[in-house]
């Protein structure tokens, strides 16, 4: 299936890995143009020649101007954008005991206005685009919070919110607002809250495995595609069958 998204001009943050980079890279394999943008200027270098990028950021995304100049930078290395993948680390874990105050500032700036400060920047662009695509990466844990990831339940939350809010009002202006939530994918995160031993987990899914990095991107590419034009304002869990509950 041709997607259409040759030429299209992307941004993904936190792409230097994990899910980020799979949306990165799916989007790149079906002829996007993209920019990258994460912390690491090493391994951003690296993923740009790996995925074929046109360009990359190093930038600290929970600051607050740093989502304005990644902007800026991918408009002016692409000509435009019509895709904003938000991608963002997690948080610290821990329980609500066991979080100190301060790290709730730092979950608010890293995982919620980090996305709520691209999305403002990005939406005139992608209004000016009239195919614009906002995909958020958030979690499953907004559907059925996850014990020991408190601030990443409580902020990817509060993005699924703001995203459904906003999908409604773009809806009719060209551009398309969705979130996908991923269960557990095999990147180095699930690794290390699993301290590497994935099977006890992989027994509470029902596909009987864990999910690639390349499925998610590949959804991710999908809901970005012409097709995916009258999906809107949704959260597609992508989690083997893990979430039992009907929503």
């Amino acid at each position: 299936m041709d997607l259409g998204l040759e030429n299209t001009r992307a941004l993904v943050t936190a792409a230097s890995k994990g899910l980020g980079r799979a949306c990165a890279a799916a989007l790149a394999d079906e002829g996007a143009r993209v920019f990258i943008v994460s912390r690491d200027e090493e391994r951003l270098r690296a993923v740009e020649g790996e995925i074929g990028a046109v360009g990359h950021l190093a930038a600290d995304l929970s600051q607050p101007d740093a989502p304005e100049r990644a902007v800026q930078a991918a408009v002016a290395a692409l000509g435009g954008l019509d895709i904003l993948v938000c991608n963002a680390g997690g948080p610290p874990p821990g329980t609500f005991e066991s979080t100190p105050i301060e790290q709730w500032d730092v979950g608010f700036n890293l995982t919620l206005m980090s996305t709520v400060r691209l999305s403002k920047c990005a939406l005139p662009h992608l209004l000016d685009s009239g195919r614009g695509r906002i995909v958020n990466i958030t979690s499953i844990s907004v559907r059925q919070p996850i014990p020991i990831i408190l601030l990443s339940n409580a902020f990817r939350a509060a993005v699924t919110a703001m995203a459904k809010t906003l999908a409604g009002e773009v809806a009719g202006r060209g551009v398309t607002v969705n979130n996908l939530a991923p269960g557990t994918i095999l990147t180095d995160r699930i690794r290390e809250l699993y301290s590497g031993d994935t099977e006890e987990v992989t027994s509470t899914i029902p596909a009987g495995r864990i999910g690639t990095p390349e499925e998610f991107g590949a959804t991710c590419a999908f809901l970005c595609s012409l097709q995916a034009g009258y999906i809107t304002g949704q959260t597609i869990g992508i989690d083997g069958g893990a979430l039992r509950g009907v929503h």
